[in-house]
This record gives C-alpha cells, structure tokens and sequence, in this order.
C-alpha cells in the first residue's frame, strides 16, 4: 500500500457524469443535488440555472451514452461545459472484474467529484486504485466498494471521506425494497479476502465484479449481486442488448 499526498485541487472544479439511455438522462435528479451541494459547500455558489435543460436537450437522440457536466470556478464566477459520449455496452455491466491496487490517501478523496482525479486510475489502464485511509478500505477511484457475508450487503460509510455515488444510493435503496439486510460500517482487506461476493457500483458501469485486491483473488458476484444488479436495471430502463448479457456467475470470477 503506496502513501502520497493525492489530496484534489479544487481549483480544477468538480463534475458529473450521467448514464443516458433512450435520449434520457439516468438519475438525473439524483446528479444534480449532488453536484449543487458540491457547489455550494466548496465554491459558495449555485448551480447555473440552465444545466438541467442542457443535460436533458443533449440526452436527446443518445440512445446508449455518457454526459459529462463539469463546473470550473474562475475569476468571474463559475462556468459550466457539457460533453456528450456514446458507450459501448459491454462497459455497462461489465461481465471483465475490476483488479484493484490498494493506494492510501489519508481521509481519502472526499464527497466531491473533483476534476483532480490524481492516483485513481481506471482498471482500463492497468489495476485500478482502491483508496484507503490507513488499513481501512475507502473506494475505487471511479466506484463504491461492495461486500455480501452472510447475505448481508456490507459497504463503507458516507462519512465525508467517499463519494457517495447515485448507483450506490440507488442500491442501498433496492436492497431495503428487497429486504436485504444492508449495512455501512469500516471494511478492512480481510472483509474483502473472506466475502462471499465482491463488486463495484458506477453510474455508468452499473454493477462489475471485483476480482482481485493486490494480487489476491476476489470471489466477485454472486447471487445478492445479480439480484442487485437485475433490479437496478429494471430502475434504470435499460434492455438487455444495450448491457452485457449478464453479471458473470462468482465461479466464473474464481481463481
């Protein structure tokens, strides 16, 4: 576990990315007051106006995508750019499981998405960062940390260190219509090592397995997880062919 200060810069401003399926936006209101409580606690500003109108104008026409709607402060207040990007959809579910490298950022990365994204690359460009705060387990770099022991869903607290991603919200709140017990407290290496599943949730991503920590073997999804997964689908409005076929069964993922 590699120690470096990695703390963002908030003058790179923050963001959000939005799933778009069907020419709509995925979450949206959920991104929004995200992105408006960021804009307020770190810039003391509002979020322009007009952002949700462009979000749902260039959602138009996209029929599998990403939006990405960066606020930037400057010397005349904050502006605002939107990008637009189609996606693949065997990036949405994703049967591949993440390799996760463990990097410590002491009090992590925070509950904003900041632009300075420094030591949280993706697993597209080798092993991707799970950060940590000493021994505790915070997040990957570009998603919330699960674990199922038990058939109980364990993930770490939103406690001003992780940001609080809209899937993972979107989970914890299928997992209460489901009736699965649902817990957030500290999650250590170990409580990775002796899972019964272990996965990921992103906003565009969807559910993907996590298949290995430093080296060792995860067991990735299992039945909690395509559960989960089948459900936040179904919230989603997302058909079968604009994901991947199907979260890969936990002995697949096996090592």
């Amino acid at each position: 576990m590699r120690t470096k200060d990695l703390r963002p810069d908030p003058s790179e401003g923050v963001f959000e990315t939005l799933l778009v399926i069907d020419g709509k936006p995925v979450e949206l209101d959920a991104h929004l007051a995200r992105l408006r409580r960021s804009l307020d606690e770190v810039y003391e500003a509002d979020l322009p106006a007009e952002a949700r109108e462009e979000l749902i104008v260039a959602a138009d026409g996209i029929s599998l995508g990403r939006l990405r709607l960066t606020v930037v402060p400057g010397e005349d207040g904050l502006r605002h750019d939107l990008l637009a990007n189609e996606v693949v959809p065997e990036a949405v579910f994703p049967e591949r499981g993440a390799s996760l490298r463990t990097r410590s950022v002491s009090g992590g990365h925070g509950a904003h998405k900041w632009v300075d994204r420094r030591g949280m690359e993706h697993p597209d460009e080798g092993a991707g960062q799970l950060i940590c705060d000493g021994e505790e387990l915070l997040e990957a770099g570009w998603a919330n940390l699960f674990a199922v022991r038990e058939e109980t869903l364990w993930t770490p607290a939103a406690d001003g260190r992780i940001l609080a991603g809209t899937a993972r919200a979107a989970l914890l709140a299928i997992a209460r219509e489901e009736g699965i017990e649902a817990v957030e407290q500290p999650l250590y290496a170990e409580d990775l090592l002796s899972a019964d599943e272990t996965f990921l949730t992103n906003c565009i991503r969807g559910i993907e397995p996590a298949e290995s920590l430093d080296g060792a073997a995860l067991p990735g999804c299992g039945p909690i997880s395509r559960r989960l997964a089948d459900a936040l689908r179904q919230r989603w409005n997302l058909p079968a062919h604009k994901a991947a076929a199907t979260v890969p069964k936990q002995s697949q993922l096996s090592r």
